[in-house]
């Protein structure tokens, strides 16, 4: 008895340690972030890695330079600008909707500096009238600058943004999203000299006309040096700050490390003093929360490869019943490192059944891998083979289609009553002939006199003489 007791205890102490060691996929906490609208995303596939009121109507701030420097950096493509051209700051750059108070480089009126030091001084120090000199070389005005930035945020699909200066200086009907911000950044950071300068730490302006030398420091303590206050960040990029009494603290910012990429948005961030005296600000703070998260617990994984059989299409008018297919190309997505390929859901969709003939590479239909509600790839399978069509089968097939026609059934019904009133018209006449001739038949015809008897007879004999 003490036997099987101990046998029975043994089996449980077994099955509860495989169900402890058992490997399974759980859910990967989120950072705890401050701010009111935060977003992570993966720079390589564009997924959501984290996202919170990611699209809130929200006070950019300064943030706003990134939609101003894209529309330079556009220009500059186009070959509307060049970054060595010279720029004079005008009256109206140097005094349109511009605050005391506001961010600048000590420019002045009249002074004279190349496109890529009015971007470095817009970029590296947030210097508001640096915005309305380029806006005024795009676009001949600030004014109709603007509108081209809200052109432009419709265009990049920003259905939460509306601006109304260069600057990012506070207006109620100046905002944005942290998604379209995202999306405004994304387009931006295409640009190879707009990274460069807004992931500049110290920047030196040489004497213009109108000042010495200047050197500038980035109001950006991620990439900053002695002055970052404890936020230097080794694998962050760029890309721009920004903050207003309206708005809070902003950031947009980007880290790389490895194989892995991401875009980070922060917005509407606060600054406090912690009881031990510590300022911080969360700004930065929570992007660094983000980014350790992100890099310490994601990597990417290979979750489908491009020649696996995923299924079959049924074929029609053709003698192969059928036709496989596969990822049109193989996936890689990034996911947190608890959660392996096997554990995602594949929802597939496929065209059925498909008429002969299929040609190898035709889309057949489409595979989502998802965990829970993210959806992290989606991909069209293809054909695997050609299939060819049966010339007897598509015959009839044709021949099925032709009298399926609306038309053509409308004349066969057409066709089909006159036919019928024939043959009813030719029987009910063919009746009433039938009726007369019979009618006639009945009575005895009148014997002819015997001169016309005789007649016949001397006619007989004479034919028979000849």
């Amino acid at each position: 008895m003490k036997t099987k007791r101990f046998f029975s205890l043994f089996l449980l102490m077994v099955l509860v340690l495989s169900l402890w060691t058992a490997p399974h996929a759980a859910a990967l906490d989120d950072p705890e972030v401050q701010a009111k609208a935060a977003l992570l995303v993966d720079a390589k596939t564009g997924n959501i890695v984290y996202a919170k009121n990611e699209h809130q109507e929200m006070y950019p701030a300064s943030t706003t330079k990134i939609m101003t420097a894209l529309l330079v950096m556009e220009a500059i493509d186009q070959g509307k600008l060049s970054l060595t051209d010279q720029l004079t700051a005008s009256h109206t750059a140097m005094t349109t909707g511009l605050a005391e108070d506001g961010s600048t480089a000590n420019i002045q009126e009249g002074e004279i500096m190349t496109v890529e030091q009015y971007l470095t001084c817009m970029l590296v120090v947030s210097a508001n009238e640096a915005c309305n000199v380029l806006a005024e070389a795009v676009s001949g005005s600030v004014e109709a600058f603007v509108d081209a930035m809200n052109d432009k945020a419709e265009e990049l699909g920003c259905e939460n943004t509306h601006f109304v200066n260069p600057s990012g200086l506070h207006d109620p009907q100046h905002y944005t999203s942290a998604w379209d911000l995202y999306l405004i950044t994304k387009e931006a950071m295409q640009y190879d000299d707009f990274m460069r300068i807004c992931d500049t730490a110290t920047a030196t302006i040489p004497a213009t006309n109108l000042s010495e030398a200047r050197t500038l420091h980035t109001s950006n303590y991620l990439i900053g040096a002695w002055w970052s206050r404890g936020y230097l960040y080794s694998d962050a990029h760029g890309i721009k700050t920004g903050s207003t009494s309206q708005a809070g603290h902003c950031l947009v910012s980007s880290a790389t490390r490895g194989s892995l990429s991401f875009i980070s948005v922060v917005l509407g961030a606060d600054r406090v003093t912690l009881d031990d005296g510590e300022i911080r600000t969360y700004s930065f703070y929570d992007t660094i929360q983000l980014f350790d998260w992100a890099l310490d617990n994601f990597s990417y994984q290979s979750v489908l490869d491009s020649d696996e059989v995923i299924g079959e299409v049924p074929v029609t008018l053709s003698k192969i019943d059928h036709v496989t297919v596969h990822p049109a190309e193989e996936v890689e997505v990034l996911l947190p490192n608890d959660i392996h390929a096997e554990d995602l859901e594949r929802n597939v969709v496929l065209e059925e059944p498909v008429e002969a003939p299929v040609q190898e590479g035709d889309v057949l239909g489409t595979l989502e891998l998802r965990y829970n509600d993210t959806v992290y790839a989606t991909v069209d399978l293809l054909a695997m083979h050609d299939v060819e069509a049966s010339r007897l089968l598509t015959f009839w097939h044709n021949v099925q289609l032709f009298f399926q026609k609306t038309a053509v059934r409308v004349t066969a019904v057409i066709l089909l009553v006159l036919l019928a009133a024939v043959l009813v018209w030719k029987l009910l006449l063919g009746r009433r002939r039938y009726r007369y001739g019979r009618s006639v038949g009945r009575g005895r015809l009148p014997r002819p006199p015997p001169s016309l008897r005789n007649k016949k007879r001397d006619c007989l004999r004479a034919v028979s003489f000849f």
